[in-house]
């Protein structure tokens, strides 16, 4: 009888451990969404802007010596 209760919980313990399993792979899958989206909204602007910004001065200034 204890062997068949043992048997029991292993099997109930294995169920559960493959819950969490799946469980992890879509925190994990969620948690690399975030970061793709954490690179495309900050990462990629601030590189934008590393070439966008002494554009705008060179003009800005540009117009300012014609006057």
């Amino acid at each position: 009888m204890d062997t068949n209760n043992l048997e029991q919980k292993i099997v109930t313990l294995e169920a559960k451990v493959d819950a969490v399993y799946h469980s992890i792979e879509k925190i994990r899958k969620y948690m690399l969404v975030v970061a793709w989206v954490t690179v495309g909204m900050i990462v990629l602007p601030a590189l934008g802007l590393v070439f966008v910004i002494p554009m705008f001065i060179n003009s800005y200034v540009g117009a300012l010596g014609g006057l």
